[in-house]
């Protein structure tokens, strides 16, 4: 029986440490990044903005608005959509536009096969800034993402992404896990990097960029962790952020999150050198603490965690086993109103919402995982149903 209880106490552990305590270590000994902001026009790098595009017939002028609308020297900015197998109006549409550089093959072979594409057909241009055809972003941004590269050692910035979500069911989950990720990414990066870039807008230097397998789900974790292999760091500007509608249903949330999932352990499992702490270092172990914990030590502690209890609570008892276990049903009991309520639309109040949510990811690395596994995950973005009324008025 004490070994079931040191198993317990170490998964217990294992998880704070994961979702609590690794923030607090990188806030305890994490220093501000400085920023070279004392630069005029002729300082400022070239720039190729990657925009890929895939049946966005309905927001693609939004976004080539927005992008135009940037608040960067023209001579040193070129935009470049890349629309590789649309069979809607995209293609026409972008053609209006003599500013945007249009890209366009009738096949269609996924994102990151349009994105090695695309940086292959530009020659110039110091840094690449990719961005998603749904999202908007701020027009400083391009300002704020490249006084970090005046820094020689700066491989990459990641950005801020924000969802503009409703008040109620799944279309606020994304949004409170990405503020709880944003932090977590200035925390890392104030560390030492962040080793993981949100696709929605993130920049890479050009020498660094390594054209990717066209088989890759996650490109922009992929890119990330390979600048951080050679060496670069990826720093962290909350003040460039691309702003993004939610998933409209839970289905179209649990399709999202399968895949990204099914990205992370591919990802995963190419990158496994990082894992090795005395050549990596810092990296290492935010890689053991961010990534493997996460991805692959909760999935299987936090249901453990509850077999565990009730095998010890129906052998020995002890009032500390008692409420663990207690709070654990409550917090599944949340959970399980929480879906209800999301499912049939209701309000939901977050006392219902975050337990629902951490349960919602929870199965959806477990899917990911078998997905990944069985070699059936695709490189190509099943398109989710959003809601672009929000992103039309910016």
């Amino acid at each position: 029986m004490i070994a079931f209880k040191v198993v317990f106490w170490l998964l217990i552990f294992g998880v704070c440490y994961t979702y609590i305590l690794y923030g607090v270590i990188l806030y305890i000994f994490s220093t501000p990044a400085s920023k070279s902001i004392d630069s005029t026009e002729n300082d400022l790098p070239t720039v190729v903005h990657i925009i890929a595009a895939f049946n966005e017939a309905e927001i693609i002028e939004t976004k080539i608005q927005n992008a135009l609308q940037l608040n960067y020297p023209k001579h040193k900015l070129k935009t470049v959509i890349i629309a590789d197998g649309s069979t809607d109006a995209t293609v026409e549409r972008i053609k209006q536009y003599a500013d945007i550089t249009l890209l366009f093959e009738p096949q269609r072979k996924g994102k990151i096969a349009a994105i090695n594409r695309a940086v292959e057909f530009c020659k110039d241009g110091d840094i690449l800034v990719f961005s998603d055809a749904n999202t908007m972003l701020n027009q400083d941004a391009f300002i704020n993402i490249m006084r970090h590269f005046f820094d020689p050692i700066v491989g990459g910035v990641a950005a801020e992404k924000k969802v503009l979500a409703e008040k109620r069911g799944i279309v606020r989950g994304e949004g409170i896990y990405w503020m709880y990720e944003s932090g977590l990414k200035k925390l890392e990066a104030d560390f030492h990097s962040v080793i993981g870039a949100a696709g929605e807008l993130f920049s890479v230097r050009r020498k660094l960029f390594k054209p990717l397998p066209e088989n890759i789900i996650l490109d922009d974790l992929m890119i990330s962790l390979n600048i951080c292999r050679k060496g670069y760091l990826v720093r962290y500007e909350p003040a460039a952020f691309a702003l993004e509608s939610p998933s409209l249903t839970l289905a179209d949330e649990r399709i999202r999150k399968i895949r990204i999932s099914a990205g992370a352990f591919q990802a995963l499992g190419m990158t496994t050198d990082l894992l090795n702490p005395f050549k990596f270092g810092k990296i290492s172990f935010q890689y053991w603490s961010h990534r493997i914990l996460r991805w692959v030590f909760c999935p299987i502690a936090i249901p453990l965690i509850f077999i565990l209890n009730s095998f010890i609570l129906t052998r020995e008892g002890g009032y500390i086993f008692q409420l663990l276990y207690i709070l654990q049903i409550i917090f599944y009991s949340l959970a399980l109103i929480g879906w209800g309520m999301t499912t049939f639309k209701k309000p939901v109040r977050n006392i219902f919402y975050i337990p629902f949510y951490a349960i919602f990811m929870q199965i959806a690395i477990w899917k990911g995982f078998l997905v990944n596994l069985s070699g059936n995950a695709s490189p190509l973005w099943q398109k989710v149903n959003r809601q672009y009324d929000h992103l039309n008025g910016l």
